[in-house]
């Protein structure tokens, strides 16, 4: 059976290519989602991408995923990987599933408040600074965890 995982995307990133590209670079959001696809594709693995600027929008789709039964979630937070006790608690809330939580920069390398993310604690890895092959190496530590489990 086909692997389904679910790609949650943040404020802003659909704003990837075009802010501040000297940290996130030039390919566009839809560039991103494409190279998701391309890769979860040759690993026979189905990725529902979403994105959104709001984030009771991210709660509701981290217990979607728990409830209709994804394999695993690759999450890159935006600036609600700083801020949101209630993203941490719906990634808290739905384990086992698998959660990696993705940043394009190295938040670590970024402004003293970005060092700080609420999610990673409830995540299997925390990816950063890999730029958009970051997500593609999610996708590879769920699959990953799966493998373990079974």
């Amino acid at each position: 059976m086909k692997k389904r995982i679910m790609v949650l995307n943040g404020p802003n990133l659909n704003m990837v290519g075009i802010r501040e590209k000297n940290i996130y670079g030039t390919l566009s959001y839809q560039g991103i989602i494409s190279l998701i696809q391309a890769e979860a594709a040759k690993r026979d693995v189905e990725v529902d991408c979403r994105q959104s600027n709001h984030e009771g929008d991210l709660v509701d789709w981290v217990q979607e995923a728990y409830f209709r039964q994804y394999d695993g979630i690759v999450i890159n937070p935006g600036a609600y990987t700083h801020t949101s006790i209630a993203l941490a608690d719906a990634v808290k809330a739905i384990a086992p599933l698998p959660v990696v939580e993705v940043h394009i920069s190295d938040i670590n390398a970024r402004e003293q408040f970005r060092h700080i993310s609420y999610e990673a604690p409830y995540c299997i890895a925390q990816i950063k600074g890999h730029g958009p092959i970051g997500y593609v190496e999610a996708i590879d530590e769920i699959l990953n965890c799966q493998k373990e489990q079974e």
